[in-house]
């Protein structure tokens, strides 16, 4: 039985890999005044976050609606797809799982909702995961197992030039925003997998101890021999996101280490200068 791979475009996957496993991407929608901007086909990283620092209308995000899932769902089955395993970000921080309920109820089509609890390349690698564990052979269940394993060490962290767009978008409290610009610390966030939210981690003076806060963070507990499936994620900083990079193939060999750029749906409560690493690692 054929089954399809269905996620949203805060994976943050490069296009390759999306293309190359045959993964169907329901988009996030940036609202700027008047305008709904597809973050997959109508607007990019690199013009998002130029005009977010200039534009003195706030965006705001809005998420896949039903129409979105259903039209991928029927592109599946003219492919031949025979279930459906849907992989989206956190349900705390985005409607997507909502919608994808919408959907679940109108189908008639095996239809699988698994909320990952993470966003960017923590909800990039649970995707891979099931399509890899797909291209094996896996059924639906084995499909779903593999997203949840990979869960099972992931982990994310990531630092902001300010906390005032995740405050904005309500994806943090109001205490830790004014303690991020106030008192001009560079705050060093994680993903909580365990609850699906973006908690506060590190307080730092200066955005190189941030970094290296993170990336310390990341690799603290990883036991030795580990396989490592790493990402490191950024919003037009490619220069330091390239150096974070070499250090880390450098420092631990991973198997996999990905550099990509954060959507605009993520930028829009992240803001430019974001930098990031997330993963997971697997044994024996």
């Amino acid at each position: 039985m054929q089954t399809a791979i269905i996620t949203d475009s805060t994976c943050d996957l490069p296009q390759a890999l999306l293309a190359e496993h045959t993964i169907y991407v329901v988009p996030q929608y940036v609202i700027w005044g008047d305008e709904e901007l597809n973050d997959l086909t109508d607007i990019t990283a690199e013009i998002f976050f130029e005009r977010l620092q200039t534009d003195p209308v706030a965006p705001k995000t809005s998420r896949p609606t039903p129409q979105d899932f259903l039209t991928l769902i029927e592109q599946a089955r003219q492919a031949g797809a025979e279930e459906i395993v849907t992989i989206l970000v956190s349900d705390k921080l985005s409607g997507s799982v909502g919608s994808a309920r919408i959907v679940q109820q109108e189908v008639d089509i095996p239809f699988h909702i698994v909320d990952s609890k993470a966003v960017s390349a923590a909800l990039g690698f649970q995707v891979l995961a099931a399509a890899r564990a797909r291209a094996q052979g896996a059924d639906t269940q084995g499909i779903i197992t593999a997203a949840e394993e990979a869960r099972r060490t992931m982990r994310m962290f990531f630092t902001v030039d300010t906390l005032d767009y995740l405050h904005r978008g309500g994806r943090i409290g109001a205490a830790q925003r004014w303690i991020g610009t106030a008192l001009n610390i560079k705050p060093a966030l994680y993903v909580d997998i365990e609850k699906g939210e973006v908690a506060p981690g590190e307080r730092t003076r200066t955005r190189k101890r941030a970094i290296e806060h993170l990336y310390q963070s990341f690799f603290e507990g990883i036991p030795s021999g580990s396989t490592l499936h790493v990402a490191v994620v950024h919003a037009v900083v490619d220069d330091e996101a390239q150096a974070l990079a070499e250090r880390i193939r450098t420092e631990h060999n991973p198997a996999e280490l990905l550099v990509t750029s954060i959507t605009p749906a993520i930028g829009v409560h992240a803001g430019p200068g974001v930098l990031g690493v997330g993963g997971f690692y697997t044994q024996g």
